[in-house]
């Protein structure tokens, strides 16, 4: 167990890119059916119970980073609560090159509002189907977020984590976007997924069932949007080579 515990810890301080908060709420209609986003919780497991090898797995980790409470790890943890599309864009405008806002790049923040909106609906009916608790209502622990979103989070269930499935579903579009920035920016989104379990806000497997459930969102939205897709990814190139001229 204490080996679990040490590689918990090294998992989570693995990645630190702090951004600040850049707070831009959006609505939106998704791409998707609502049987369609439905049917992805079909592929996430089930919720683990007590007396669940991976129920163990996450009140291990959830033990283990409580030792990150004020690090660099922990700040990053909190900069990651932040989950507007403005948010989004700025935790990966370091990997992506760029300095990514709701002004600069408007076209792009409609289509992630849209795809957001479906991997949200999907999150969601798992959310509800479970019921599962989160850690800091299992144990007694910090989380780093503040006492009235952890107020919120009591009325929200656990499993799968929206910001995982969110952040998720961001990186992956970013990454077909920007093939030649694809593993920073995965590598970014994974951090931004275990940051609610440095929080403990969230258990480990609610962000591993928020990886899947983006995934079968994604796969499913991929071949609706190819022209939408085409015409982003030169938006970015112009803005990558319009930032290249006039910062050389």
């Amino acid at each position: 167990m204490r080996i679990l515990w040490q590689v918990a810890t090294a998992l989570f301080v693995s990645a630190v890119v702090l951004c600040s908060q850049m707070p831009t709420p959006a609505r939106a209609t998704g791409y998707l059916t609502s049987e369609q986003t439905s049917d992805v919780v079909r592929i996430i497991p089930a919720a683990p119970a007590m007396g669940d090898p991976r129920f163990g797995a996450d009140m291990a980790i959830f033990h283990a980073t409580r030792s990150l409470e004020g690090s660099a790890r922990w700040a990053l943890a909190q900069s990651d609560d932040n989950l507007t599309v403005g948010g989004l864009l700025h935790a990966f405008s370091c990997t992506m090159g760029l300095t990514l806002t709701p002004e600069i790049v408007p076209k792009l923040v409609a289509f992630l509002n849209r795809a957001n909106a479906d991997a949200s609906a999907a999150s969601n009916v798992a959310k509800f189907r479970y019921q599962h608790k989160r850690p800091f209502q299992i144990a007694e622990g910090n989380v780093c977020v503040s006492p009235q979103s952890k107020a919120a989070l009591e009325h929200n269930p656990d499993y799968p984590s929206g910001h995982t499935t969110l952040s998720w579903e961001t990186g992956l579009i970013l990454a077909e976007l920007s093939p030649d920035n694809a593993i920073e920016v995965l590598v970014r989104a994974r951090a931004f997924g275990q940051s609610r379990a440095v929080c403990s806000v969230h258990n480990l497997s609610a962000v591993e069932a928020g990886w899947m459930t983006a995934n079968a969102v994604f796969a499913m939205q991929r071949d609706l949007l190819p022209r939408t897709l085409i015409d982003l990814r030169a938006l970015l190139f112009a803005h990558r080579t319009d930032a290249e001229r006039r910062f050389p």
